[in-house]
C-alpha cells in the first residue's frame, strides 16, 4: 500500500518524538508519521533514571555542558547555544512537567514518574495530529530522482515522504547501522560506552547495596579515573563513577576486551594514613575491628578491608606498622581485578555511530544525503550518566525538527 507523508520520523524514542513535535510545534498542518519497529514507543524514558526519568542536567552554559560528552563535546557547542538545558525545562514546564533538581544536579520530573514525561510526549504528538506507528519498521530508504524518498517498510508498505528524521537510537542494531550505512553515511564502530564492571572479590561478595558518597576509580596503566558515588552489586560495581570511567574509556576499554584491573580509593577526601594514626593513639585498648574511623564507610566494607589487611584480634596499640600499611593500602589503593563489563539496562548507551563530519550540525541534516536528517544516539555523540544522553536528544531532536519545519514548510 502506497502513501504520501511530509515527514517519516524513524524511531520512536526520545529524539525521535522531540524531533517530530518541534516539526510540528514551528509548520503549520505537515503531515507527520513515527514509525517504530517494537510495540511500545519511549522505552527508554520509561526505564531510565530507574523508572522517574532523569531529562537533563542542572548545569545551564553551553561550554561547561559538553564537557560530559566523551563524543560530541566540540560538535554540540554550537547546538547548546540553540538548545540547551534550561531550554528543555522551559518547554517542559509549558507542556505540564515541572522538573526537580537533585543534589548532583540530576534533573526529574517533581512526579518521579518516567510516566509523567511519556504521557507528555505523546499527548503533544497526538494534539499535532502526528501519527504514533508501532511494529512498523523500516527496510529500505530509497532517495526518489524528483527528492524526498521513499520508505519502505517490514510489513511491505511504501510510504513517498518529502524528508526522513532517522532517529533509530545506537547502532548496535543491525537495523539502526544498516538504514544509516545504505543512505552512504559511514559509521563509528558501536561500542557500549556506559556499562559496570565485573568482578569477583571477597572484599565486596554479599555486600550489593552497599554504597559511598565518594570515591576514586583509576584504571591501571591508564589515564582513566574518574571520582563520584560507588555501588556495590550483586555482580561487582557500578554508580556514576564507574559509568564515567566507562563512558570516557569506551573504546580503550573495549580493546582490552574489557579485562582489566581498577585502583579505588574510598576516601579520596581524606588524609587516611593520619586519621588511622590518630585512631591508634585515642582508642589503642580498643580492638581495630570493632569500630570504623571513618563514619561516611560502610562498616561491613570496613569490616571486609580490617580482614584483607590480615588484622585479627589485635587492638590498635598492638598493631604492627605492616598491617596499618596494608590498611592504608585497602582503603585509598584498593586493587580489583574487573573480568568483563555487565550491561545496565537503565543504562545501556553506545559510543558510535554517524559521523559528525557528515551532519551539519546546525540542522541535523547529512551532508551525504540531503533531506535526511538524523537526530539522538544515532549520531557518534554519548554522554555520562546524568541526564546528558537524553539532553542530546532534545537538543538535536529540536534542531532538526524546526530544520525540518522551515525547508518543507516555509
Amino acid at each position: 500500500m502506497d502513501e504520501t507523508i511530509d515527514l517519516v520520523v524513524i524511531g520512536g524514542g526520545a529524539a525521535g518524538f522531540f524531533g517530530a513535535i518541534q516539526c510540528a510545534e514551528h509548520s503549520s498542518g505537515l503531515s507527520i508519521a513515527i514509525l517504530e519497529r517494537a510495540n511500545k514507543v519511549l522505552e527508554k524514558v520509561r526505564i531510565s533514571g530507574g523508572g522517574r526519568c532523569n531529562v537533563t542536567h542542572a548545569c545551564f552554559e553551553p561550554k561547561p555542558f559538553t564537557t560530559h560528552y566523551p563524543r560530541g563535546e566540540k560538535e554540540l557547542l554550537g547546538p547548546f547555544h540553540h538548545w540547551d538545558a534550561q531550554n528543555t525545562v522551559d518547554w517542559f514546564s509549558d507542556h505540564g512537567v515541572e522538573l526537580k533538581t537533585e543534589s548532583d544536579g540530576r534533573m526529574f520530573p517533581v512526579t518521579d514518574r518516567s510516566q509523567t514525561v511519556i504521557d507528555c510526549m505523546r499527548h503533544a504528538a497526538e494534539e499535532h495530529g502526528i501519527a504514533i506507528r508501532r511494529g512498523e519498521g523500516v527496510a529500505r530508504i530509497s532517495p526518489r530522482n524528483e527528492g524526498g524518498f521513499d520508505v519502505i517498510t517490514e510489513i511491505g508498505g511504501r510510504i513517498q515522504c518529502r524528508a526522513v528524521l532517522l532517529a533509530t537510537g545506537g547502532t548496535r542494531l543491525s537495523q539502526s547501522a544498516g538504514l544509516a550505512e545504505k543512505t552512504g553515511h559511514e559509521l563509528a564502530p558501536a561500542t557500549p560506552s556506559l556499562f559496570t564492571f565485573h568482578i569477583k572479590d571477597p572484599r565486596t561478595d554479599g555486600l550489593q547495596g552497599l554504597s559511598v558518597e565518594e570515591a576514586t576509580v583509576r584504571v591501571i596503566d591508564s589515564t582513566l579515573t574518574a571520582t563520584g558515588p560507588l555501588l556495590i552489586t550483586h555482580w561487582g560495581m557500578s554508580g556514576p563513577a564507574i559509568l564515567k570511567c566507562s563512558a570516557w574509556g569506551a573504546v580503550e576499554l573495549a580493546e582490552r576486551n574489557y579485562a582489566f584491573p581498577i585502583e579505588i580509593n574510598w576516601l579520596p577526601q581524606t588524609d587516611v594514613a593520619k586519621a588511622l594514626q590518630g585512631f591508634r593513639t585515642e582508642f589503642g585498648k580498643r580492638t581495630v575491628g570493632t569500630k570504623s574511623p571513618f563514619p561516611e564507610l560502610p562498616k561491613r566494607l570496613w569490616d571486609r578491608f580490617v580482614s584483607a589487611s590480615g588484622i585479627q584480634d589485635e587492638t590498635w596499640s598492638q598493631l604492627p606498622k605492616t598491617k596499618l600499611i596494608a590498611l592504608t593500602e585497602q582503603l585509598t589503593r584498593a586493587r580489583f581485578e574487573v573480568i568483563k563489563k555487565s550491561l545496565n539496562k537503565d543504562e545501556f548507551v553506545t559510543c558510535g555511530g554517524i559521523q559528525l563530519r557528515d551532519i551539519n550540525m546546525k540542522t541535523m541534516e547529512s551532508r551525504v544525503c540531503p533531506e535526511l536528517y538524523a537526530a539522538g544516539e544515532i549520531l557518534n555523540i554519548d554522554g555520562i550518566t546524568g541526564g546528558f544522553n537524553f539532553q542530546n536528544a532534545w537538543t538535536t531532536g529540536h534542531l532538526a525538527g524546526r530544520a525540518i519545519a522551515r525547508k518543507l514548510d516555509p
